[in-house]
């Protein structure tokens, strides 16, 4: 078997990783049992010695050293997809009904009123802010937002009563 060169003294990058991508590619491959793991890991690797090359050209085995940081990536790896699964063991999702015809009527009268009453609309019923919050955070006088909420109001209400009119003559 023929050793690869180790990277030291004049080796420039490219000829490092040519002639050492191959080797290191099947020992991680020994290692994961995954070919798309292994040169995943010796690739990051490489990318670690690309940016240090400078000093690991002083070095007595550049190649150990990227070996050891691809073992590494590889180990790294393991623990977060362990982890994951410990977690997607206990963690269940939640299955939540769609939404009602009622909330799908509001939704879309809400998306037809002007953006200032439907912004004044849910920070007063939904984020459950007072009348001069909203004024404040809008930069507006009280008696803006108290006629912002009561036009958008009476154009919600008057929606809501032609959606549900429409349902009863479908």
């Amino acid at each position: 078997m023929v050793t690869p060169p180790t990277g030291g003294g004049g080796d420039s990058f490219e000829e490092f990783y040519a002639a050492n991508f191959h080797p290191l590619t099947l020992q991680l491959y020994a290692y994961t049992a995954d070919v798309n793991q292994a040169q995943d890991a010796v690739q990051e690797a490489f990318t670690r010695a690309w940016q240090r090359w400078d000093r690991l050209t002083k070095y007595d085995n550049p190649a150990a050293w990227v070996r050891h940081v691809a073992l590494n990536v590889a180990r790294n790896r393991w623990r977060r997809l362990r982890a994951a699964r410990a977690h997607a063991r206990f963690h269940r999702d939640e299955v939540v009904a769609g939404p009602s015809p009622d909330r799908v009527a509001l939704a879309r009268a809400m998306a037809g009123l002007p953006e200032r009453q439907r912004r004044a609309l849910v920070l007063f019923h939904v984020a459950d802010l007072g009348i001069e919050e909203i004024a404040g955070q809008e930069g507006v006088a009280a008696g803006t937002v108290k006629s912002w909420l009561h036009r958008g109001r009476q154009a919600l209400a008057a929606a809501l009563d032609d959606s549900t009119m429409e349902g009863r003559h479908a």
